[in-house]
């Protein structure tokens, strides 16, 4: 049935100055409804009428297409607004579809430690952590409510996110894998905490080069996981890392990222932000 169709008994529509159009009349009068019209590429649609979701229609090619949106299995490569097999659409390229899934890797492994007052502090290792905004500064942090964890920076509103070096990865695998219910993650590791400057109960982390204090301003309960947002009141580096002219050489500090279950350690510089547009760079296949 085509959109906009049904009962063929009179039906009347109320018009914008208040009087009454009709569509369906049989004393005679010429009906005012919409023809059906045909289309070049052999579509049926009603003109004028609200579109419902329209039928499978066969194009010049010979593929059939549901929806711009909706890639179907073809054999000649993706079917998408814009793109034309063999051109731009990348036509020798196959794809997979997996189901929904968290796949957004490499990320930053990080240790976020937090306390409750009177009790010992703990540690645990955060991999959904990011920049929020700039100004204010503010970063997130993912945790499951389950977590030992949760509860101490849900009750406390402070954490510190402490960057990860290559020296500090087994630390900071340990302090995923155990539980601060039962382990002293500081003790069992051998990490020292230092106190924050403008947090009263979360501390540092002594070994990690940049420790970033945080004060939760909400949260979020989207599933799973529960989402700390949190202003950076903040930031400690350490100074033996900072050259002669005061620059933090961070990259330099052999920095950890995780990737779909595994750790690894930052490779080589592949440029700085801007170089693709910089004057008298090299130009060759910077884009593929």
């Amino acid at each position: 049935m085509s959109a906009g169709s049904g009962s063929r008994s009179a039906r009347t529509k109320t018009g914008a100055g208040g009087g009454q159009e009709d569509y369906g009349a049989k004393d005679g009068r010429k009906s005012t409804r919409p023809k059906v019209v045909k289309e070049d590429r052999g579509r049926t649609v009603g003109r004028n009428l609200k579109s419902a979701r329209p039928k499978a229609v066969k194009e010049d090619r010979g593929r059939t297409v549901r929806h711009v949106h909706k890639r179907e299995k073809t054999g000649e490569g993706p079917v998408s607004a814009g793109l034309q097999p063999g051109k731009n659409a990348g036509s020798d390229h196959k794809k997979a579809v997996w189901k929904a899934g968290n796949m957004l890797y490499p990320l930053p492994a990080v240790m976020v430690s937090c306390a409750r007052p009177g009790e010992r502090p703990d540690i645990v290792t955060v991999a959904w952590a990011g920049t929020v905004c700039t100004d204010p500064a503010m970063v997130s942090i993912s945790l499951r409510p389950s977590r030992y964890s949760y509860g101490i920076i849900d009750e406390t509103g402070e954490f510190v996110i402490n960057l990860v070096t290559e020296e500090l990865i087994r630390a900071c695998d340990f302090c995923g894998v155990k539980s601060g219910r039962d382990t002293d993650k500081f003790l069992e590791t051998g990490l020292t905490a230092l106190p924050a400057v403008r947090l009263s109960f979360a501390p540092l982390i002594a070994q990690s080069p940049v420790n970033i204090e945080c004060r939760v301003v909400q949260k979020l309960t989207p599933g799973s996981h529960h989402i700390f947002l949190a202003r950076v009141e903040a930031v400690d580096i350490d100074e033996d890392r900072l050259d002669e002219n005061g620059k933090f050489e961070l990259n330099k500090a052999g920095l950890a990222a995780y990737s779909h279950g595994e750790y690894f350690a930052l490779g080589r510089k592949l440029g700085s932000f801007g170089f693709s547009v910089k004057k008298g760079a090299k130009t060759d296949r910077v884009f593929g």
